[in-house]
């Protein structure tokens, strides 16, 4: 008799951070994945900053999508999931990275380059009036704000901006902000002063680039003061140690680096600053499984060696190299820092300083030299252009759509002409005077009256999983599950799950699965008063969870109905639609990691108080939005209540990238089924060619509420909608009595252009 081969522990791979380091892992992860390894990255926000680009940002040179590499897509074709929470502490010995909101996540290897902060960040006033420079994205942010600051002080009296901090960051960003702040109308109304603590800027650089610095801040009249320590800062002044007072209208924060709060906790070695101390090999002394790199890091060989990304650059090949060498038992590379580098310091005015091997030089010529290295290393990362489309240097590259991908969430349901045929076949069942809401006519779900009197409202959903983090794979469920209860404007009371596990993954692996989905379940239904009382498991060729939700109410009256749409209501949707074409192209490597995160918070949030205010509102029938889309949950309840609808395209509210993508023709698996619903609707010409139009078939997972209510009550809805954190809710279209033709929906450009309904 033949014994089943023992299944292979597939290896986590675990990358915190997307600093300079980690992208380049990630692009040669996608170019040769690593052999038996799943890699996961987790990263606060789903852009990082490239810091050498930065001062041309602050001068104006740049736009801030050129200075960007948004990791997710990245991650993506390096066959990576993407885990977009802060890592808050590192269990070492345990192998565990703690994760803000959610379980820890194992690793088998992990890596570290996650930055610094700022230094002086303690000094009182710092934290309430200057602007920080790390972390670089929140400079990025707070730039424009900077900037104005500064120039509504200078249209009533001279102002001046103090940049503290005199390494080379502190040098660029002081001409940058000299050249940005002139370029503009306040003009010789601003002064920028650079302040240094120590007896001179640019400490370890040449003596020939200190002299071409001071030249060119004399020419430009920027002050440049050292030995001149801040001790306190306040509303429009700084304190220096001798005592003197600056008035300072805005202030700028660059001084040296410390590391982030996660290494405190951690039993983690580090030196005096608080920096993980690591090998030669990059890996973190005293634990060989876990690397760290960048500005996270100290060589504890080359402990002087500064916080620059000139040298998290160069580890890239070497974190790369080892973390491959370490999985399949090869010898490990040693780093060196390099001893000298081609420094470029960018002036802002369009000419740059540059040095190595003690030689200076300066012009326009070096500010075209250092724009072509910043951007040809940027072009390597920027996977996805601002509209979604491929950038020209993956046009070339494989093609993650490559065979069929099926969709999964909502957007991996059976077709809706599939069901109702099979229904029909199947007949009617047993009368049953309990039964309240069930099949006939098909509801969200099911209501039948309990030996007390008050009612049952249940309802099951289950899907195959949209994403490869199984944590939000359940958090997801729970809240799409409880959805239907509460479009019945029931609250859910109790819960069962189902999941299905990976068939081909080890008992290990599916051990953390479960707990990771059931955690992620847990997560959305305790703050909803809902209480997980059990469940089934077992297994299939992939992760599939599902939950049956059972909420109760007094009496029928209570329910919220499909079928109760009335003439002259008007629709209100309560979340934007695309989720269905955004999780398509994440699949793909296709979508940007702002418009996933957007799209993950939408879903993640309960239509809780939806409901309560579509109650307190008036609202007669309501349903919510998954998979079927927009159009064939309207169409049903249309049909049921004997009414027809009229879309306004225009109003639909959209999910960042969604529209965008959609017109670059990407559509989830199941779009084609629901776009057949086309055949009997009736869509108007203008209506027809406007981009929003296909967002009506885009199959949702954990989408918003849709629910009729009269006019006069519609403002004050949306009103408390908004107030309480729905913030796109919107009045999307209006009912009328059934059309002649028969049609359930028209869909028009505006409800001004569309026709009479009757």
């Amino acid at each position: 008799m033949a014994h089943p081969r023992p299944k292979r522990r597939v290896r986590e791979v675990v990358l915190v951070g997307g600093g300079h380091t980690h992208v380049q892992v990630l692009r040669r992860f996608a170019m040769e994945p690593p052999h038996d390894a799943h890699l996961t990255l987790v990263v606060d926000t789903p852009i990082a900053v490239y810091s050498g680009m930065v001062p041309g940002f602050v001068a104006g040179q740049y736009r801030a999508e050129e200075l960007e590499i948004d990791v997710v897509p990245l991650a993506r074709r390096a066959r990576a999931r993407v885990i977009l929470a802060r890592a808050v502490g590192i269990d070492a010995g345990n192998r565990r990275i703690e994760v803000e909101g959610r379980p820890p996540v194992r690793y088998d290897v992990a890596s570290l380059d996650i930055g610094s902060i700022v230094a002086g960040l303690d000094v009182p006033g710092v934290r309430e009036h200057a602007f920080a420079t790390r972390p670089i994205g929140v400079l990025v942010r707070r730039i424009d704000e900077l900037i104005e600051q500064v120039r509504r002080q200078a249209t009533v009296d001279r102002a001046r901006i103090v940049v503290v901090g005199g390494g080379a960051g502190g040098v660029e960003l002081a001409f940058a902000l000299d050249h940005r702040l002139r370029d503009g109308d306040s003009g010789p109304q601003v002064s920028v002063t650079l302040l240094q603590d120590l007896a001179r800027v640019l400490p370890g650089y040449p003596e020939s680039l200190l002299r071409r610095v001071h030249r060119n801040a004399e020419r430009r009249r920027i002050d440049i003061l050292c030995n001149r320590r801040v001790v306190a800062v306040r509303e429009g002044s700084i304190t220096l140690e001798d005592g003197e007072t600056l008035a300072c209208q805005a202030l700028a924060w660059v001084t040296g680096a410390v590391s982030q709060p996660i290494f405190r906790e951690s039993e983690l070695p580090t030196d005096d600053r608080g920096f993980v101390l690591v090998r030669s090999t990059l890996q973190v002394e005293g634990y060989d499984e876990l690397f760290a790199a960048g500005d996270c890091a100290t060589l504890i060989d080359h402990p002087h060696t500064p916080k620059a990304g000139v040298y998290a650059v160069r580890q890239g090949s070497y974190l790369s190299h080892n973390l491959r060498a370490f999985l399949e038992r090869r010898p490990l590379r040693a780093y060196r820092p390099q001893r000298d580098f081609l420094t470029l310091l960018n002036l802002g005015d369009g000419t740059a300083l540059g040095a190595k091997w003690g030689r200076t030089v300066e012009g326009p010529w070096v500010m075209r030299l250092k724009d072509w290295i910043d951007r040809r290393f940027m072009r390597r990362f920027q996977v996805l252009d601002s509209g979604g489309g491929l950038a020209e240097e993956f046009r070339t590259q494989p093609d993650m759509s490559d065979g069929e991908m099926l969709c999964g969430g909502c957007a991996a349901k059976l077709g809706q002409s599939v069901l109702k045929r099979t229904l029909l076949r199947l007949g009617p069942g047993p009368e049953d005077a309990s039964l309240i809401l069930g099949l006939s006519p098909p509801d969200d779900a099911a209501a039948y009256r309990v030996a007390e009197g008050r009612l049952v409202v249940a309802s099951v959903d289950a899907f195959r999983a949209l994403t490869d983090d199984p944590h939000l794979v359940g958090r997801l469920a729970a809240v799409n599950a409880v959805s239907d209860l509460y479009a019945k404007g029931v609250s859910p009371r109790y819960a069962m799950a189902l999941v299905a596990l990976p068939e081909a993954a080890s008992e290990e692996e599916n051990e953390e699965t479960l707990f990771q989905v059931l955690s992620g379940v847990r997560a959305a239904l305790d703050p909803l008063g809902a209480v997980l009382v059990g469940g089934h498991t077992t297994t299939a060729p992939e992760l599939l969870v599902g939950l049956s939700v059972e909420g109760m109410v007094d009496s029928e009256e209570d329910l919220l109905r499909i079928d109760g749409l009335r003439s002259g209501q008007v629709l209100i949707l309560s979340k934007p639609l695309g989720t269905g074409v955004l999780f398509h192209a994440d699949m793909r490597g296709r979508a940007r990691g702002p418009w996933i995160a957007a799209a993950i918070t939408s879903m993640l949030h309960p239509n809780a108080s939806v409901a309560e205010i579509a109650l307190a509102s008036g609202a007669t029938a309501a349903t919510d939005v998954t998979g079927f889309g927009l159009a064939g949950h309207l169409g049903e309840m249309a049909r049921a209540s004997g009414v027809a609808a009229i879309v306004d395209v225009a109003a639909l509210p959209a999910l960042p990238g969604a529209v965008e993508l959609l017109g670059l023709g990407l559509r989830s698996t199941f779009h084609p089924e629901n776009e057949r619903a086309r055949r009997g609707m009736v869509i108007r010409p203008e209506a027809a060619r406007h981009p929003k139009l296909a967002l009506l078939f885009d199959p949702q997972t954990s989408g918003g509420l849709l629910f009729g209510l009269e006019p006069e009550k519609a403002e004050e809805a949306l009103t408390r909608l908004h107030r309480g954190g729905v913030a796109v809710a919107a009045i999307i279209g209006r009912i009328g009595p059934p059309r002649a033709d028969g049609a359930p929906l028209e869909v028009a450009a505006s409800l001004e252009s569309a026709s009479s309904l009757g």
